[in-house]
């Protein structure tokens, strides 16, 4: 299979499979991306940035990123366009360029998703703490359907909504394995004293 030419959009910020992440677009070379993204009905990519800014120079991004496919967008103010987006497969950067405009793009292998595992027992407290963020935020913080059951679902939520520093959620999108993921995550809980070491 040939690897997708795929036009990259470094963030301080780490989008997970199925996550919702609304931007704000108003450099030249991102709006031109998502008009382009919107007419032809593809994604782009979304990655942490390793060295650089948002704005500005190109940004050097993380290897390994998602995909961002826009679900919504308006522009109620002349020169900024709000977009939001849901994170689609994962990916791996082959090689990368830069355009005239200064915008990235990257030829990407795509990561097969996670296969579907249920929540073991012991991290139960990680579904629970997700079920009182929805009762307290309301459904809307998650896009539908919301799978407490899924480990894969859940690591992923909790790893976009807690506290820790990008390069440990960076760390959290690349495991591979959605048990080990929420594992981590239990661990992280009990330190802040969200959860009880499982009995």
């Amino acid at each position: 299979m040939s690897p997708l030419d795929v036009p990259i959009f470094p963030l301080n910020t780490v989008l997970f499979p199925g996550g919702l992440l609304p931007l704000r677009v108003f450099e030249a070379r991102y709006m031109d991306m998502a008009r382009d993204c919107l007419k032809r009905d593809a994604p782009f990519g979304v990655c942490l940035i390793r060295e650089g800014s948002e704005v500005g120079a190109p940004a050097v991004p993380e290897a390994i990123g998602c995909l961002a496919k826009i679900i919504e967008c308006d522009m109620q103010q002349q020169g900024i366009l709000n977009v939001k987006t849901q994170g689609g497969q994962r990916f791996r950067i082959l090689e990368r360029r830069a355009g005239a405009q200064g915008l990235t793009s990257a030829d990407l292998e795509l990561i097969p998703a996670e296969p579907s595992v249920a929540v073991p027992a012991e991290f139960a407290a990680c579904a629970r703490l997700l079920e009182m963020v929805v009762a307290d935020q309301g459904s809307a913080i998650f896009a539908e359907p919301h799978a407490y059951n899924d480990a894969a679902w859940v690591g992923y939520r909790l790893a976009e909504i807690l506290p820790v520093p990008l390069a440990a959620k960076q760390k959290l999108l690349e495991l591979g394995d959605s048990v080990a993921r929420l594992s981590i995550l239990q661990r992280y809980l009990e330190g802040q004293g969200l959860a009880k070491k499982p009995s």
